[in-house]
Formats: C-alpha cells, structure tokens, sequence
C-alpha cells in the first residue's frame, strides 16, 4: 500500500482512535451475531427476531441530540461515556450467563439499552476524525476509519456465533466485554482538541449559550437548508429503510430457513459481505482522492441493489456469498464517499449535528425490519428482497434527477476532489 494511503496514521490522535473504534466494531459484530442467533433459537419466531434486531437502533431518535452533546463537550469526552456504558452491559449480560440465568427478556432489554446509544456510535467517531485530521487528508482517513467496521463484520462473522458454538455464551461474552474495555482505555488517549463553537450569526462569548433544543434546530435548519447535505441524508434513509436490513439484518434467516445452514454458514455469509466492503475500502485509500464523491455514491447504491437483487434469487449458498462480496463492494463505495462529502462540506461548528441527523436516517433499517417480518411471513423472502431493490432503484434514481445539480454536476461542492 502506497505512503499516502496510511498517511493519516501520521496524526498521533488517529492512531489511537483507530484502534479504539476496531475493538468496538469488532464487538458490536460479534454481540450482534451471538444475541441475534440466541434470540432466533430461543423464539423461533421471524417476528422476534426482526423485533430484537430493530431494538438495536432505536436510539437513532435520539441521534441528534448525542450531536449537540459533542458538539458542546467534545467528541472524544462522548465516546469515552458511551464506550463505558458499552462495557458495562456487556459484563452485566456476561454475568447473566455465567450464572445460567440468561433468558429472552434480558437480552431484549439490553438490546433496547445499547440501542438507546450504540447507532451514535459512527457518528461521533467519524466527527472526532473531521475534527482532528486534515482536510485534504479526510477521505483516506474516513476510507481507512470504515477498515474497523469492515473487518469487525469478518472477526465478528467466523468468531462470534463460533465462540457460542465452541465456549458458551458465558466465555464469548467475556471477549465481548473486554474489547470494549480495551476500546474505552484507547479512546481516553485521543487528542481532545475540542472547542467550543457557536453557529453563525449568535452573540458573542459573553453572551448566554444557546439551550440544546435551539442548537439542535439551529443543525436541522442547516441541513435543511443545504442541498448538497439534505440530498445524501435522504439517500442514506432509503439505503437503511430497504438494502441494510437484505444486507444485514435478514441474514441469519436467510442462513436458516433458506440456506439451511447454522452458525458457521452465517458467518460465512456475513464475512463474504463484509470482505467485500474491506476491499472497497481499501481501494478508497488508495484511489478516493480522484473520485467524484457524490456521483461515485450514486452509482454504487444502483450497483448495490443490483447485487442485492441478484442474492435473493441465488439458491446455492456459495454463489450467495459471491454476491454478497459484490454487494459489500458497492456499499463502501457508496458510503464512504457519502461520509466524507457529509463532513467536507460541513461548517466545523455544526459537524456533530449534521453526523447527528444522518444518523437519525438510520432510523430507517429497524423501519424496513418491522416492515419485512410480516411480509416473508405473507408472501415469502424472494417477494419481499424483491421489492425493496426495486423500490430503492427507483427512489435512488429519483433522488439523483431531483438534486442533480448538486449531486451530479462536476462543478459542484458534492463532487470535490
């Protein structure tokens, strides 16, 4: 890999947020997999189990508000509370099953409790990268940053129900504990080089700060306001609403009742995605600063639902994964360069705020869940895959005519190198 390609790891903050963030990937992966495949064992119920997975975001409506959060104590002070708090459940759930108490109801409410907080999680580390890394050095930062999420799914894939499988979930939730551990210990040797910031147009330092509620109108007024920020946010609800929940969510039925295979076929299914979204990523390091971003990100979401489309009519797993390394591919090179375009062209003091409300669009993958369980239950899973390509193709195309002026022109602010 060329110099410019690890040239972030040059800042001295990135090289401890880096780590950090890949020991919390690699354990929301891992927790992910193990309750996931719990809850569908225990229940035997798709219904549940899409519940159970929907819990996992529903701090997405809150998601702006951790942005106002950081934006006043910095984002490094926030990940440091969150990644605490991560630890902590993670040790009262290992508690629970070391003691052979552990039952449906107690991971349905830890679920609820790290899903208050865990969907800011990308947001506040992606705005601590912005703020502590050169501009022209942003989209290999944010390309090598999306590394830990990437490789968290392959680690989280061919370990995590593994673990189960092998050890028991009181021994795999020890691991889960500790890298969470480990990632509050590096987080808490981050730069902080937060400052205080007001937006445009108010009062000076003399003057009293704003309520909360005020910056975080004062944030949705910005994006509102902004095509070139309005438009991706809106592109990132259609992906979460119907490609993310065919990417991720759904896999272990798919895995079960389609593939009919167990924890090991899922991780294979789950790691072949998740490489190919590493090798997307890694090419982005290489190559993201001669890209155009926001047409780059128009074109691999169509490519995205097009592999997507193709897996759900795959019947042999091999050929699956296959597709879903293809589909993997696609996303990275849809949102990393969404990411990046987010907080280039964001005004410094509103960065929270702005990776807040694209965080609320994730509010869209526990909606296309919800939505999907009772529909495979009705009309079946290849229906149901098959309408949400078709319905993200469609929207995808709709939002590219309606702000082709910022999403698609060379000259615009969207597609700077």
């Amino acid at each position: 890999m060329p110099v410019s390609a690890l040239a972030p790891f040059r800042v001295r903050s990135f090289r401890f947020q880096w780590p950090a963030d890949l020991a919390t990937s690699w354990a929301f992966e891992m927790e992910t997999l193990v309750l996931g495949w719990y809850v569908l064992v225990e229940t035997a119920s798709v219904l549940l189990f899409t519940a159970f997975a929907s819990l996992q975001y529903v701090g997405t409506l809150i998601a702006p508000m951790f942005g106002v959060i950081g934006d006043r104590i910095g984002h490094r002070n926030l990940l440091c509370m969150m990644r605490a708090f991560y630890a902590t459940l993670a040790t009262a759930l290992m508690t629970f099953a070391y003691l052979d108490v552990l039952t449906p109801v107690h991971v349905f409410v830890i679920a609820a409790l790290m899903g208050l907080v865990r969907p800011s999680d990308l947001a506040m580390r992606s705005a601590l990268v912005a703020e502590t890394m050169p501009t022209p050095q942003l989209m290999g930062a944010m390309s090598i940053s999306r590394t830990t999420q990437d490789s968290a799914r392959i680690v989280g894939a061919l370990s995590g129900a593994g673990l189960v499988a092998t050890l028991g979930m009181g021994p795999a939730y020890t691991v889960i504990a500790t890298l969470y551990a480990t990632s509050l210990l590096l987080t808490l040797k981050v730069s902080d080089r937060h400052a205080v910031r007001h937006a445009v147009g108010e009062a000076g330092a003399n003057s009293a700060r704003p309520s909360p509620w005020h910056e975080l109108k004062a944030g949705a007024a910005y994006v509102r306001t902004t095509p070139h920020l309005l438009a991706p946010i809106c592109l990132a609800f259609l992906v979460n609403l119907t490609a993310f929940p065919l990417l991720n969510g759904l896999l272990p039925y798919v895995a079960k009742e389609i593939y009919r295979t167990d924890q090991t076929g899922l991780g294979y299914m789950v790691a072949g995605a998740a490489l190919g979204a590493l090798v997307g990523s890694l090419a982005l390091t290489r190559h993201g600063t001669a890209i155009r971003p926001a047409r780059t990100m128009l074109v691999a979401c169509m490519l995205w639902y097009l592999m997507l489309l193709a897996f759900a009519h795959i019947a042999h797993p091999v050929a699956g994964v296959l597709a879903l390394m293809l589909a993997g591919c696609a996303q990275s090179f849809s949102q990393v360069p969404m990411a990046a375009m987010l907080l280039r062209n964001s005004e410094p003091a509103f960065r929270g705020r702005v990776m807040g409300i694209r965080m609320l669009a994730i509010y869209g993958l526990p909606v296309g869940l919800m939505i999907s369980g009772p529909l495979i239950t009705r009309y079946g899973y290849l229906a149901t895959a098959t309408l949400y390509c078709a319905v993200g193709l469609a929207l995808t195309a709709l939002i590219a005519v309606r702000w082709r002026d910022d999403l698609w022109r060379r000259e615009a602010p969207a597609n700077a190198h």
